[in-house]
C-alpha cells in the first residue's frame, strides 16, 4: 500500500554526471537537467530534505583521452572539477525552478562556490534547501559514490538514494537477458557475494558499516523519484 506522507524525511540523492547528459556524447543537456529538477522538485514539494552528490563523467569523458597516462591523482581532480561544474548547472536549474540550492564544495573555490561545513549543511537542510555536495570527498581515489556514502553518513540521511539509467538492480544485465528479474531488496552481503557492481567497494562497505540502506532507481522513469520516496516498489533496496 503506498503511503499518504513520504517514507524518508532525509535522503541522499545520487547522482551521475551521465545522468545529465541525455543523448549527447558528452556535456549537459539542457532539457535533460530541466526534467530531473523537476523530478527533485516534486519531492522537495513533500517536504522532503534533499541533498545531492553529483559526478563529472559527462564532462570528464570528453577529455578522458587526453587523460590516458596521467597521474591518476590529477585525473581525479580534474573530474572533481567537472563535478563543481554540474553542481552550478544544477543549482542554476533548481533557482529558475523555485527551489532554493547551496553548492558547497569539497574542494576550496570560494569565489565559485562555499566550501563543504557540515553544521551550515546541516542548517540548509532543515531550512528547506536543496543542498548539492561538489567535487567528491576533496580527494584523489576515492569516487563519487563514496562521497554519496560519506555525506549521507555526516548528515544523517535515511537512505542513499542511486539515481541510475536502469530502474534497479537485475539478476542479469536486462538489455542482454529477457530472463532477467529485478531484486525487490537484497542484503549488503548478498550484493557482495553476487558481485553486482552497484557501487565501488568503499562506498559500498560504508554504507554497510553505518547501516545506512541504498536504493537503486531509474531517474530516467518518470515519478519514479518520487515513488521512492513515497515507499512505494520501485527500484531495489540494499539493506544492512
Amino acid at each position: 500500500m503506498p503511503h499518504a506522507a513520504p517514507v524518508h524525511k532525509r535522503i541522499l540523492l545520487k547522482l551521475s554526471g551521465e545522468a545529465l547528459m541525455g543523448d549527447d556524447a558528452f556535456g549537459i543537456n539542457r532539457a535533460t537537467i530541466v526534467r530531473v529538477v523537476e523530478e527533485i522538485a516534486e519531492v522537495t514539494r513533500l517536504g522532503v530534505q534533499l541533498a545531492v552528490v553529483i559526478g563529472g563523467g559527462n564532462i570528464f569523458r570528453g577529455v578522458a583521452g587526453g587523460s590516458v597516462g596521467m597521474d591518476r591523482a590529477t585525473a581525479d581532480y580534474m573530474g572533481m572539477l567537472a563535478t563543481v561544474m554540474n553542481a552550478l548547472a544544477l543549482a542554476d536549474a533548481m533557482d529558475k525552478q523555485g527551489l532554493v540550492a547551496r553548492v558547497m564544495s569539497a574542494i576550496g573555490i570560494e569565489q565559485v562556490v562555499e566550501p563543504y561545513v557540515r553544521p551550515k549543511a546541516l542548517q540548509y537542510l532543515e531550512e528547506g534547501k536543496v543542498v548539492v555536495f561538489a567535487a567528491g570527498t576533496g580527494n584523489p581515489f576515492f569516487t563519487t559514490d563514496t562521497a554519496a556514502a560519506l555525506r549521507g553518513a555526516e548528515i544523517g540521511a535515511e537512505v542513499v538514494l542511486k539515481a541510475t539509467k536502469v530502474d534497479g538492480v537485475y539478476t542479469a544485465d536486462p538489455q542482454k537477458d529477457p530472463k532477467a528479474t529485478r531484486y525487490t531488496k537484497l542484503s549488503f552481503d548478498e550484493a557482495m557475494a553476487r558481485n553486482l557492481g552497484i557501487m565501488d567497494a568503499t562506498a559500498f562497505a560504508l554504507c554497510r558499516d553505518q547501516k545506512l540502506p541504498v536504493r537503486v532507481f531509474s531517474i530516467v522513469k518518470h515519478g519514479a523519484f518520487q515513488r521512492v520516496v513515497m515507499g512505494e516498489d520501485e527500484g531495489t533496496l540494499v539493506y544492512a
